[in-house]
């Protein structure tokens, strides 16, 4: 399946920044093993979903695809 992308480049790259920067600090201190997982895991979404151009919330709240050019 493919998805039409809902994110403009600054936004897809500000979301790939925030995830990296995220899982750096998370990693750096020292967290117990649940809350460490789960900030690693919604980093994780933040670069998946930067990378790729879509947000399935953005699409639920009615966000217009970006015109590819």
């Amino acid at each position: 399946m493919f998805y039409q992308k809902n994110l403009p480049l600054r936004e897809r790259v500000l979301r790939v920044l925030a995830g990296s920067i995220a899982i750096a600090i998370t990693l750096s201190l020292s967290l117990s093993g649940w809350l460490s997982a789960l900030l690693i895991a919604s980093a994780g979404a933040f670069l998946f979903f930067g990378f790729i151009g879509f947000c399935p919330m953005c699409a639920l709240a009615g966000r217009k695809p970006v015109a590819q050019k």
